[in-house]
């Protein structure tokens, strides 16, 4: 999961001293004598901590694939992590593979010149078949391509199978089918939604937003709509409705949502499809005590059904002494070998759809969301520019701990908003 925090923290001069010699201290590469492909051990560093062993479980894979080995350092801290890659640009220890994420924050890297162009491998997956064109905008500035995907996934709606069969409620397919589930569950004393007031605050704002109004939803993006705008404040008004009527979750609740679920403090929550490894995690078993589901869209005239996708990426310094060895990997993480593995690691989607998905569920999930009945959205955590996003999270968890009336909130986005884009010209 992209799970960086809102502010950026400064690690001590000596906690970096320590990292630094830390990226150094391990591995290295080699160019073979015939002028073919590097190999050998490349530092990798993520803020994905809990995917480490992921991450470990492609040596398998890549060693006789590629002849490459991931050394991998995990963070838990977004903070640290994020300084301490800020940091090593400034040096010779850069990294060879970091993950990073998409949006204005991989921009301003790439207009530093501090990240290696990928635009050959990109090329070469997209004439394979092994990457859909649609996804590498996401990875495109002034025509060229930067990093390349770690990971890809779709934002929709887990359930509490048994709590969902116990009611007599059967997987909607409109989003009036949607609030009819949601008000039987509430009758029966089972809260329907999870929420928080941390950091993942966006889900519900951006489903509903994206869900009435495509076109909307990215004019937020881009500075077009206002979130003071007539239509951005009624979507809000709807959703306190909502909260008035009882149906999301305590949003300081400190449980985690995997217990949660398991446990029946909610019927369902709006997550990304990893979510279901951390489902499996906590005992439940997909298929039987949990599943997953489209969100429909709000507004039931739309042609094509909004579904948010978060892509993050791997990136390869441009100043890194393992260049050349990241981008070797970084070309074979593309392949349906590399996907394949990935996917039986990680229990998710794999982008290239040539790989083998293990889970016939999440397998159907990506064909289904490849076909004309379906409109991906850029996730609104990447979708976002950093300051307004940072406000944003804020405020959405203000609001969900202590609803009332939107405006107050809107306005405080969009006073960041109007000062972000002014200074943009």
């Amino acid at each position: 999961m992209n799970s960086r925090k809102t502010t950026i923290g400064v690690l001590s001069a000596l906690s970096l001293s320590a990292l630094m010699l830390t990226a150094c201290s391990s591995g290295g590469s080699a160019a073979p004598a015939d002028g073919g492909a590097p190999t050998g051990t490349l530092n990798f560093y993520t803020d994905k901590a809990a995917w480490e062993p992921d991450f470990k479980a492609l040596n398998a894979s890549s060693e006789p694939g590629v002849n490459i080995t991931l050394n991998t350092t995990g963070y838990s801290d977004a903070n640290q992590y994020d300084a301490f890659v800020k940091q090593s640009f400034r040096t010779s220890k850069s990294p060879g593979l970091f993950s990073w994420h998409t949006g204005d924050s991989l921009k301003k890297l790439v207009d530093e010149n501090l990240v290696a162009e990928t635009s050959d491998i990109w090329k070469k997956a997209i004439d394979e078949g092994w990457v859909s064109k649609d996804l590498e905008r996401y990875y495109t500035f002034d025509g060229k391509q930067y990093c390349v995907p770690m990971n890809i996934a779709y934002w929709v709606m887990y359930y509490n199978k048994p709590i969902f069969e116990k009611n007599g409620i059967e997987v909607p397919t409109t989003w009036s089918e949607l609030d009819a589930a949601a008000t039987k569950l509430k009758a029966a004393g089972t809260t329907p939604y999870y929420q928080t007031s941390t950091l993942f605050t966006f889900q519900w704002f951006q489903q509903l937003v994206a869900g009435t109004d495509p076109a909307l939803y990215k004019g937020l993006s881009t500075g077009d709509v206002k979130y003071t705008d007539p239509k951005i404040v009624a979507i809000m008004n709807e959703w306190l409705d909502e909260q008035k009527k009882g149906w999301f979750s305590d949003a300081g609740s400190t449980t985690d949502p995997a217990v949660g679920l398991k446990q029946g403090d909610f019927a369902m929550i709006n997550f990304g499809s990893f979510f279901g490894g951390s489902l499996d995690a906590a005992g439940m078993k997909s298929g039987t005590d949990y599943g997953f589901f489209v969100i429909p869209a709000k507004n039931e005239s739309l042609t094509q059904t909004p579904v948010a996708v978060e892509t993050g990426p791997l990136c390869i310094a441009e100043n890194s002494k393992q260049k050349d060895l990241g981008l070797a990997y970084a070309e074979w993480w593309m392949s349906p070998e590399a996907q394949t593995a990935w996917g039986d690691a990680r229990g998710d989607v794999p982008f290239n759809p040539k790989a083998k998905v293990k889970d016939q569920a999440l397998a159907e999930l990506g064909q289904n969301v490849a076909s004309s009945d379906y409109q991906l959205v850029e996730r609104y955590f990447e979708a976002t520019p950093t300051p307004i996003l940072t406000v944003a999270l804020e405020q959405f968890g203000a609001f969900n701990a202590n609803p009332g009336d939107p405006m107050p909130f809107l306005q405080k986005i969009q006073d960041e908003a109007d000062k972000y884009w002014a200074a943009q010209g």
